[in-house]
């Protein structure tokens, strides 16, 4: 690599996954260095948020004044989601989550106005009295009954970015291959609710642009990366079933 584009020492990103030792073509590399600030370049790098930037910015984009909401807003998407909103001008975040300690992270912690806790009541109930005045945006990681509540609650001209589908990525029955959802389409007929999927090979200009963005908020303190860390690489299988069974709080990260 003496005569290569990188340098000894250089820190890059590549995709051939947890390792002690890699051996990736330098075009398979991409140096990081500058991007996001100290203290935390290493693992700022890691955070999930892109898809939700992306989908705010080029799918159902966030305007002044708008109500957000957010489903499975605790994950590594979601933690990350509800604060890109706020930054972008929306005046109300809410968000979902099945436990009611991280719902009182998300708002001591993030920011997020309210937060429907699944599993304590119908989710439409606590969506109607979390937005009164309707939902405007959506950004949904989880499908299922969430985005049937949802549809419900929205206003006229609602925009809906799907950026994932944990309900069937999860589930048992399904191997993660479907996540259906009841859909009242007369209502989207009706309210003129846009429904779209975000995927990020479809916008290939948004990762640049969320990196310097996300790396501006982040020297302001305008943004926290919330992560749990898994430490060393023995423990690495553990961080997948820790994150299924919602023991992690946004990014699961294992440091070595």
């Amino acid at each position: 690599m003496v005569d290569g584009p990188l340098k000894k020492g250089q820190l890059v990103l590549h995709l051939q996954g947890w390792r002690d030792y890699a051996t990736p073509a330098a075009d398979e590399c991409r140096p990081l260095e500058g991007i996001l600030p100290d203290p935390i370049p290493h693992l700022a790098h890691l955070a999930q948020g892109s898809a939700a930037y992306g989908a705010f910015t080029r799918l159902a984009e966030v305007q002044g004044g708008d109500t957000v909401f957010v489903t499975g807003a605790a994950g590594a998407v979601g933690t990350l989601a509800g604060q890109i909103a706020r930054l972008l001008g929306a005046a109300r975040v809410i968000g979902s989550t099945g436990s009611p300690d991280k719902a009182r992270r998300l708002k001591r912690e993030l920011g997020y106005d309210a937060v429907v806790l699944r599993g304590a009541g119908p989710i439409g109930s606590q969506l109607s009295e979390a937005a009164p005045d309707g939902i405007d945006i959506v950004l949904d990681t989880v499908g299922g009954e969430q985005v049937t509540a949802a549809v419900h609650a929205a206003n006229r001209g609602a925009r809906f970015a799907l950026v994932g589908a944990l309900d069937g990525q999860l589930s048992p029955e399904r191997a993660g291959g479907s996540a259906p959802a009841v859909v009242d389409t007369y209502r989207l007929l009706t309210k003129g609710i846009r429904i779209a999927g975000y995927n990020g090979v479809d916008h290939p200009d948004v990762e640049a642009e969320w990196e310097a963005r996300f790396g501006d908020w982040l020297r302001a303190g305008n943004i926290q990366f919330p992560y749990t860390a898994v430490h060393g690489m023995e423990s690495a299988p553990e961080a997948l079933p820790r994150l299924i069974a919602g023991r992690s709080f946004g990014a699961a990260i294992v440091e070595l």
